[in-house]
Order: structure tokens, then C-alpha cells, then sequence
């Protein structure tokens, strides 16, 4: 037998006690999805889809998710950047708070945002009493309460693209007279593209799907923060037939994130 023969005959042997807990653990990830499935009222799911409060939610829900993306994108990056490229003392602390979030209970971080950014919070009172801005129980409190949450996906994902990254075109750009900021944009930005790409759509999914942070901040005001999470939890109390086609709806969302984030992508951001 050739070497080759042998790697493939290694690489296909399957082991019975991995394959065990192996095929648990995928039961145990689909099942629920199944129960979702099963009791999902397919019957009246069209006439669900298009109520006026389904709409509302998923309306506002689109919003709030894209414009905490776009600003996850123009903060985001230049923070990956300092945390992949630039020489800071306590560059290893900083990456941890940056990713405190990701540990964080939402509801938990709803309440830091609250004590900071309320109309009693060390900076909130202040943008009250200047600028007139509350933020709290407002559309423009979701949005801030989704880029909290969601900011960390979209960092780690481009310092990965950009620790990757081969530094020596941009040093050649440099030789060839190009600023640092010229540079950045017209050989940096386009080299680490796919883990931008990737990042976004992470982070777009998790500002979707947030829930703790904003109802502890924004709170569930119908038309004005009442997401889609948040009518889902509703609907549960008084309508699980509701709440099931909510549930479907984020689910294909989902899905649709997953199919985005194809190999390629993923491959471009680690």
C-alpha cells in the first residue's frame, strides 16, 4: 500500500467512541430545531407573516441591526487595527475588554449601559442636559444596545484577517511614497476584505437576535423598540402559535447568515 493510500485509509477510519457522542451531540443541536418545526402552524404561517405587528417587529428589527452594524463597521475596524498592528502597553488587557461583551450576560450588559449612558449615568446626564439626548426606551437606545453586544464579533473577526495579513504590501506602498492613510485604504482594507465581509455579517446576526441588553435598556415599547426577540417573548405569554412563526422567521435568518458565511469567508477571517 502506498503512502497516500494509507493517509486516506487513516483519515477514514471512524471510531465508535467518537462517533457516539459525536452523533448525541448533533441530536441534541437538531432536536429543538425539529420541535420547532413540528409545531410550527404552516396552515397559518402566510396570513402570521404579513400581520401588522409581525411587520412592525421585523421592520424595526431590520433597522436597528443594520445601523448597529454600520456603526460596529466605523468603529470596529480601526479598533481591529490598533489591536493587530500598533505597539500599545496592555494590548493583551485591552483585547479582553473588547471582548467582555462576548461573556457578558446581555442582561447584565443592559444594566452597564443603563448606569452609563441613563439619564443618571456618569456620561447620560450630561448628554441630557447639553444636547437633550436620552437614549433610554428610544429606537436610538436598541441601536446602541445591539452594537454593544454585537461590536466584539466584527473586531475579532478583521484583527484575525489582519494579523494574516502580509504586512509587505503595505510596506512597498510606503516605499512608493503612499501615506499611511492611502495605504490603509487602497491596500489594507481590500487584502482583509473577506474577514470584514464575515465580521459584518456576524455582527449583523447577533444585533438581530439580541435581546437581554435592549429590553434591560431600550425596554419593549410596540413600534419604537419591540424587536423581533422581544415579540417573540411576548408572544409566547399570549399567542405560542405567534411566537413559533416569529421563532422561524430569526431561525431562517440564521440559516441565511450561515450560508453567507461560507468557507471562503471563514477562511479569510482566521
Amino acid at each position: 500500500m502506498t503512502t497516500a493510500a494509507r493517509r486516506r485509509a487513516a483519515r477514514g477510519r471512524r471510531p465508535l467512541i467518537l462517533m457516539l457522542p459525536a452523533v448525541c451531540g448533533l441530536a441534541f443541536l437538531l432536536i429543538p430545531l425539529i420541535g420547532l418545526f413540528s409545531r410550527a402552524p404552516w396552515t397559518t404561517v402566510p396570513s402570521r407573516l404579513f400581520s401588522a405587528d409581525v411587520g412592525q417587529a421585523l421592520r424595526l428589527s431590520l433597522i436597528c441591526a443594520s445601523t448597529a452594524t454600520v456603526i460596529c463597521l466605523v468603529l470596529g475596524i480601526p479598533l481591529a487595527w490598533l489591536l493587530a498592528r500598533a505597539q500599545l502597553p496592555g494590548r493583551g488587557l485591552i483585547r479582553a475588554l473588547v471582548t467582555v461583551p462576548l461573556v457578558l450576560p446581555p442582561v447584565v450588559g443592559g444594566v452597564a449601559l443603563l448606569l452609563a449612558l441613563g439619564r443618571r449615568g456618569f456620561i447620560g446626564r450630561y448628554l441630557d442636559e447639553w444636547f437633550g439626548v436620552s437614549l433610554p426606551f428610544t429606537t436610538a437606545g436598541v441601536i446602541v444596545a445591539e452594537a454593544f453586544v454585537a461590536m466584539p464579533f466584527l473586531v475579532i473577526s478583521v484583527e484575525g484577517a489582519l494579523r494574516a495579513a502580509d504586512p509587505r504590501f503595505e510596506e512597498a506602498a510606503a516605499t512608493l511614497g503612499a501615506g499611511r492613510w492611502y495605504a490603509f485604504r487602497r491596500v489594507t482594507l481590500p487584502s482583509v476584505m473577506p474577514g470584514v465581509i464575515a465580521g459584518a455579517v456576524l455582527c449583523w446576526a447577533r444585533a438581530l437576535g439580541e435581546f437581554g441588553a435592549t429590553i434591560t435598556f431600550a425596554g419593549n415599547f410596540p413600534g419604537k423598540t419591540t424587536t423581533m426577540p422581544l415579540a417573540v417573548y411576548l408572544a409566547l405569554e399570549s399567542d405560542p402559535e405567534a411566537a413559533i412563526v416569529l421563532s422561524l422567521v430569526l431561525l431562517l435568518v440564521s440559516v441565511a447568515v450561515l450560508v453567507a458565511l461560507r468557507e471562503r469567508w471563514i477562511r479569510g477571517a482566521v
